[in-house]
């Protein structure tokens, strides 16, 4: 035993040991690329099914149909009818409709103020009690007046009406239901579902003057299209990459697909051949989306409140019409009124290959985790770096190779450090308060400085003349916040860790030039891949002004509380900046 200690104190001063770190950091960067290309094989993900066996998802007869449809179309004429009128008489109409079905009815006010620009409407509800219950339950139906993408849901609206007179016929249901017709599906149901919880600015969003029991779930329809549809797109993405109980998506698509014969579709794959690259394409959109953080449709607001919800969007042209799509509502309902306690057997981390087919977070996590990895094993590599012995001097040193640790000088990285972190702020603070028209000057202004600011924070470090320690120290905190931050993100957003992470992975191996060249060369190569290159690059290749993604990305952190912001400015951007500063740095030697 103490031969093996004697070994293992013998390795850890083989000086062999420091060239090691560098090729692991560069294995850990492959293998957690490669992990992510072998999930779409049949070996790494696996076919859904249903955990919750009370759903029962199909197992029942749907009524919908017949002479609901003459009640749709009598529906459909008044909402086109209200086509101009303002939000507020639109509501006086529709509360009209639901008195008259005998639904208790609700109206909200709501004002949001975000990049200068004033969002305000009024929402409209109407709960129908159960039969069977004792209000302490809910199923919701939401159908906005407007998509996120300002279209007229001239179907979805109706529909929902008349839903809410069908489903007020029968005495089966055990869950209230609620029926929320908002102005919008971006500000009307963010302060629907706030104040339902109450967590709402009550200075900005009027509290509900009714209410029903716990939510147990919620649909969401988005019917813009005139003809008739063959596919239902199902969209699940949440607010910062949050998803639902994926037995609510495996309901839908059983009783959609299994039961009415209507196909599924999700992240807009249309055509899926369940072949590798689709598969692969469906789970990188997915990824993105997550990444993102953005509300997808009405149902984002309701997931950080641990209330699965999902849109349902119509597409493609086929024979079935707005009843097939009330008979998956009605489907759904019935099957979420089976419930007799809350989804929880199922995934809530979960990427999706197809409608049937998807990965556990225990199976693709490692990959943003061994990304992660490898900041921290540099950072660990950087710290024995900077506090390795120097050799003696002295008449004997080369006779006698003694030496001594060389003491670290702590004060100067870390203050330097800190300081990039706070820096960090400045952006998230001034484009998420500027006003719209403010935006692309303000974004020009800040890329200019991150070319400017790596420069002169090197050229104040030079001034105090620094060795190669606190450069390896700087090096060291920045490579450890950054992998410390990414590991934990990845259990949260998985998708959002991955990005950056991946984003940010060349930063590993900056290291201050002797050859002034050589470093304004690399520095060259980071400009390519800083935040805002970055930012500017994906809004050109999706045809998307730079202003415009900046003004939803200040909407998302002021309204949704999306949180992609600051992981892009506090968290990605200090440390491509240190890195800058390190490639442009001279330590004395």
């Amino acid at each position: 035993m103490s031969r093996l200690i004697s070994s293992v104190f013998f390795l850890r001063r083989d000086p062999r040991l420091l060239k090691l770190p560098p090729y692991l950091s560069l294995l850990c960067i492959i293998a957690g690329i490669a992990w992510l290309f072998l999930l779409p094989l049949n070996d790494y993900s696996r076919r859904t099914y249903i955990s919750e066996n009370a759903l029962l998802p199909g197992q029942v007869h749907t009524y919908f149909g017949g002479s609901d449809q003459n009640v749709f179309r009598a529906y459909k004429h008044e909402v086109h009818a209200l086509i101009g009128k303002n939000n507020s008489e639109i509501n006086d109409h529709l509360e009209n409709h639901f008195k008259s079905i005998g639904l208790k009815v609700g109206r909200q006010n709501f004002t949001y103020a975000s990049s200068g620009q004033t969002y305000t409407g009024e929402n409209i509800y109407a709960i129908l009690q159960a039969p069977r219950g004792d209000a302490t339950e809910a199923i919701v139906l939401v159908a906005a007046w407007e998509n996120d993408k300002g279209e007229l849901n001239r179907h979805g609206v109706p529909l929902a009406l008349t839903l809410a007179r069908y489903f007020k016929r029968w005495s089966l249901w055990s869950k209230d239901i609620i029926i929320v017709i908002p102005p919008d599906s971006k500000t009307g149901i963010q302060a629907w579902v706030d104040a339902y919880h109450d967590a709402h600015d009550a200075s900005r969003v009027s509290s509900l003057p009714v209410k029903s029991g716990a939510l147990q779930g919620a649909i969401a329809i988005d019917y813009t299209q005139e003809h008739r549809f063959r596919s239902i797109h199902v969209v699940y993405d949440g607010i910062n990459g949050q998803l639902p109980n994926l037995d609510l998506i495996n309901s839908i698509v059983s009783i959609s697909g299994g039961q009415m014969g209507i196909p599924c579709a999700i992240q807009e794959m249309r055509k899926h051949t369940d072949k590798y690259e689709d598969r692969l394409r469906t789970m990188l959109r997915g990824m993105l989306n997550q990444g993102l953080g953005y509300a997808s449709g009405p149902h984002s607001s309701f997931i950080p409140y641990h209330v699965d919800a999902v849109t349902l969007q119509p597409f493609g042209e086929g024979w079935q019409d707005e009843m097939a799509m009330g008979r998956v509502v009605e489907g759904s309902f019935r099957s979420l009124n089976n419930l007799l306690e809350h989804l929880h057997q199922s995934f809530f981390f979960y990427l999706l290959m197809n409608k049937d087919r998807f990965v556990s977070i225990g199976t693709y996590l490692p990959s943003a985790m061994v990304l992660a990895a490898n900041f921290t094993i540099m950072a660990i590599f950087f710290w024995v770096k900077s506090g390795s012995p120097a050799p003696q001097d002295g008449p004997d040193s080369k006779s006698s190779p003694t030496t001594t640790p060389a003491e670290r000088h702590l004060f100067l990285p870390l203050v330097l450090v800190a300081m990039c972190q706070f820096l960090g702020a400045i952006p998230l603070f001034v484009f998420n308060h500027l006003t719209a028209t403010m935006l692309s000057p303000a974004f020009v202004v800040v890329a200019a400085l991150n070319c400017a600011l790596p420069f002169l924070i090197s050229h104040i470090l030079a001034s105090y003349k620094p060795s190669v320690q606190p450069f390896q120290l700087i090096k060291c905190f920045s490579l450890l916040l950054l992998g410390m931050f990414l590991s934990a993100l990845a259990t949260l957003n998985f998708s959002l860790s991955f990005l950056v992470g991946l984003l940010a992975a060349p930063l590993t191996f900056m290291q201050p030039c002797s050859n002034p060249v050589m470093g304004h060369t690399l520095f060259g190569v980071l400009q390519l891949i800083s935040p805002t290159t970055v930012l500017y690059s994906a809004s050109a290749y999706f045809h998307i002004d730079i202003g415009s993604v900046l003004k939803e990305a200040a909407f998302g952190w002021n309204i949704w509380g999306m949180y992609t912001p600051m992981v892009l400015w506090c968290v990605w951007w200090p440390a491509w900046l240190l890195s800058s500063v390190l490639v442009l740095g001279r330590p004395v030697q």
